[in-house]
């Protein structure tokens, strides 16, 4: 069981991290007459579950059961089951917890009880916290919090302090008002069970009033309370008709530890110290103080270290140990009084020659009439593995075992202090591998993890010396050269392009990617980690922005260009914080009636110093950072409520993002949207892009269709772009295609556009849809579009994009055909 304070949550852990913040959240939640605070304002942190260190107790048949325990509780009751009596608990977890819910139960108020438990040879000492609270399903639900103190208390020094002494522990149990009336046994050895001639299981957890031994007295019972009031230690006899002990007792906090010493039959120690040594399963030995000969073996060290018992007595301490230790442990057999008075890590050798990492604890004893040192061990050489696999493993990545991210930051730390003095340049390069995604797009995931693999190998075999190549995350991969001049560096990175651009060959798969890389060398790029990895990857930006397979050094421009967009993504958050947004309004006009049929509503920024930035700049940057999902709900509900103030034959199109759909809310957004407004989903027409479909087309599909059947129009902008925009108008019934005005503006001078022009607008004929060409200018291209068939118009020919003020005005004067209103 863990000693530290352990949590999952940070909210949970600010919430239910210490004793007196729960006493005042319960008081604070205490519900109006004084009665008892709600469960859900007291137990549940704010991320809206119990805490790890919380249990909830409830009474079930008059008697307390576990309801919920946290992930700490499970732990510490070593039991993950929920809804369990306290009669299925271990004893020492049980009573206090009992202890604490029965007077926590009775007061009204939360009840502070402390918990002692035996875990692997150690007393840990435990908070135990009780809050009685308000069930909405009724009756009180009882939370304890369970909390380990910082102390806590190895038995093996008492065991070994007299070997043929009784030795107990004895926490307090105390009532209501906090004093101690009756103990429990919570640790005895084999010499108390035979001193109190009970067997130990039996006296094991049991209370001294209950029991039948010679503890089991109110005279004991008064002296033991009385130690603890002073928290001191005390010695007392007590007789019975055969024999008499002695009992030192010592107080630490709550706990009693008592020494029982037979005085009437010194030969009953030896006894019971042949007993706890020869009997003992933990390996354990006696070795004589001066000439550091084995005087005494057990059966479990003769069986763990493989020595016959004839062999292990001839030997000296000094053989177990490997060879390159023996000078350092030359000075520690001239202390060897402290050394073996506290528990140490050694090394040592078995009689196989393998090695072994133990730890050992020892005290100064009479054996044979010799003087000699009582030693017990514990082989931690698993431990010591796991430990080595841990440490490894928070510096190395799980799937390459390249150096991770922060492995790499301190040699890269490393490498820049020994370049100062030798005034040497340390080079960052920051690799991506080009094409990935679409290994594990068309592969899968197991696929490109294998690849990563073998990539990683490939860096490997090109790294020497205080080089280091690390695993960033992703496919993204970072080297650290030393003492390099730019133009090796530069060559090193051709290099590595070639050997990454190699075909893989996976289970005879033929697999190709690329490679890009930025680098950033010291001292000119920057002087600390930080600054030429920040440099490094900005290179690598580059790179990848130039089409990839390529390397580019970093250049203090790209700080310039990153400092503008770090600037602009700051002004796009205080903007739409600041309302700085508005919509602008473009008509649709219908060919046939010669009317506008609707608005095409615009996104608009008027920075406050900039004056108006356009779409192109600023839209692609709102959708990096995430913020286009509200800024696209915010253009929903308000072209929805302007739309509401046109005739009902005036539709409004909102163009959306991709992005929007990723967050998995845009139905939600539509619904929301025309509820507010109350304007009808058949004047909605939401645009989108064919990239829609370039990423979980699936999913995307499946939202397109729950859009129209709200009733809403979907539209495929920029139509004939793309590189796969039928396959498209086949997966999805579209209402409107629009024809990109890269095709409309040379419609009198090329006649590729009229063929284009001339194909679309067939298409949406034989297919149902309504065609819209946009960018139209003048009265020829009005005039081809109406001879080659489309059914809608827009461009500055009919009027830019207006402010939703001027939209009556505009209305007004196309009152009647608006070609002529143009």
């Amino acid at each position: 069981m863990s000693a530290a304070k352990k949590s999952s949550g940070k909210s949970n852990i600010e919430m239910f991290g210490d004793v007196p913040i729960l006493q005042r959240k319960w008081q604070a939640a205490l519900r109006p007459g004084d009665r008892l605070p709600r469960y859900e304002d007291v137990m549940l942190g704010s991320l809206g579950r119990l805490a790890d260190h919380i249990v909830l107790l409830k009474e079930r048949g008059g008697a307390l059961a576990v309801s919920q325990p946290g992930r700490y509780i499970q732990q510490w009751l070593n039991d993950d089951r929920w809804d369990m009596a306290l009669s299925e608990l271990s004893p020492d977890c049980a009573t206090a917890l009992g202890e604490a819910a029965a007077n926590a139960a009775l007061n009204h108020r939360p009840y502070l009880a402390t918990a002692h438990c035996v875990r692997d040879g150690l007393v840990r000492t435990y908070d135990v916290l009780a809050l009685p609270t308000f069930s909405r399903w009724g009756g009180t639900l009882i939370g304890a919090y369970v909390n380990e103190r910082g102390m806590q208390y190895n038995l093996l020094d008492t065991i070994f302090a007299a070997t043929d002494e009784g030795l107990l522990s004895l926490a307090a149990i105390r009532d209501p008002r906090g004093e101690p009336f009756d103990f429990q046994i919570v640790h005895l050895n084999q010499g108390a069970a035979r001193l109190l001639k009970r067997p130990g299981h039996e006296l094991l957890w049991q209370r001294l009033s209950a029991g039948e031994s010679l503890l089991s007295t109110a005279e004991v019972t008064e002296r033991l309370r009385e130690t603890l009031r002073r928290t001191s230690g005390t010695q007392f006899e007590i007789e019975s008709e055969d024999r008499c002990l002695r009992l030192a007792v010592t107080a630490f906090g709550d706990l009693l530890s008592l020494t029982l010493s037979d005085v009437t039959a010194l030969k009953r120690r030896e006894v019971s110290f042949r007993l706890l040594f020869e009997n003992n399963p933990m390996p354990m030995w006696v070795f004589d103080a001066a000439t550091m000969e084995f005087l005494g073996v057990n059966d479990a060290a003769v069986q763990h270290y493989g020595y016959p018992r004839e062999k292990f007595l001839s030997m000296k301490l000094r053989e177990l140990w490997p060879e390159d230790e023996w000078a350092s442990h030359s000075k520690a057999l001239q202390e060897i009084g402290d050394v073996y008075h506290s528990s140490r890590d050694w090394r040592h050798i078995k009689a196989d020659g393998s090695e072994i990492h133990v730890l050992t604890f020892g005290r100064r004893v009479s054996f044979d009439g010799r003087d000699g040192y009582l030693v017990a061990l514990v082989d931690i050489t698993e431990r010591r593995k796991a430990e080595a696999r841990i440490a490894y493993m928070a510096h190395h990545d799980g799937l390459t075992s390249l150096a991770n991210r922060d492995f790499f930051q301190d040699r890269l730390r490393e490498a820049l202090q020994r370049s100062k003095s030798g005034s040497k340049r340390v080079a960052v390069l920051c690799v991506d591998l080009d094409l990935f995604k679409h290994v594990n797009d068309s592969f899968g995931h197991a696929m490109g993890d294998r690849l990563l693999k073998q990539v990683a190998e490939r860096l490997t075999a090109d790294i020497t010396g205080n080089n280091l190549a690390a695993r960033l995350g992703g496919d993204e991969f970072a080297i650290v050269l030393c003492d390099v001049t730019p133009n090796e560096a530069s060559d090193f990175a051709e290099r590595l392009i070639g050997t990454l651009s190699a075909r893989y060959d996976i289970d005879g798969m033929e697999v190709v990617v690329g490679a890009s890389v930025g680098i950033a060398l010291s001292p000119g790029d920057g002087t600390s980690s930080e600054e030429l990895m920040r440099n490094a990857d900005m290179a690598l930006y580059r790179a990848k922005s130039d089409g990839g397979g390529v390397h580019r050094f970093f250049e203090h421009e790209m700080d310039r260009q990153a400092q503008k967009r770090r600037d602009l993504e700051r002004d796009l958050r205080h903007a739409f914080a600041n309302g700085e947004f508005e919509l602008h309004y473009q008509p649709l006009v219908d060919i046939a009636s010669d009317k506008i049929s609707g608005f095409e509503s615009l996104l608009r920024w008027h920075h406050p110093e900039k004056g108006m930035i356009s779409p192109a700049e600023f839209v692609p940057v709102a959708e990096d950072i995430g913020l286009i999902v509200q800024l696209g709900e915010w253009v929903l509900r308000e072209a929805c409520s302007e739309a509401m103030k046109w005739p009902e034959e005036i539709k409004v199109a909102v163009n959306l993002s991709p992005v929007q759909f990723r967050s998995r809310n845009l139905v939600q957004a539509v619904i929301s949207a025309l509820a507010h407004s109350g304007l009808s989903p058949r004047r909605l027409e939401l645009e989108i892009t064919e990239s829609v479909f370039l990423a979980e087309t699936e999913a995307n599909l499946a939202i397109l269709h729950q859009l129209r059947e709200l009733g809403v129009s979907i539209s495929m902008d920029d139509f004939g772009t793309g590189y796969s925009s039928l396959s498209y108008l086949r997966s999805f019934p579209f209402d409107k295609i629009k024809i990109d005005r890269s095709f409309v503006k040379d419609l009198a001078r090329r006649s590729d556009c009229v063929a284009i022009v001339r194909a679309i607008s067939g298409l949406g004929r034989s297919l149902n849809i309504t065609t819209t060409a946009e960018g139209v200018e003048t009265v020829d291209q009005l005039d081809w579009l109406r001879a080659e068939g489309c059914n809608e118009v827009q461009g500055f020919l009919f009027s830019a994009a207006r402010p939703a003020d001027e939209i009556a005005t505009l209305l007004a004067g196309f009152a009647g055909r608006a070609s002529k209103a143009a």
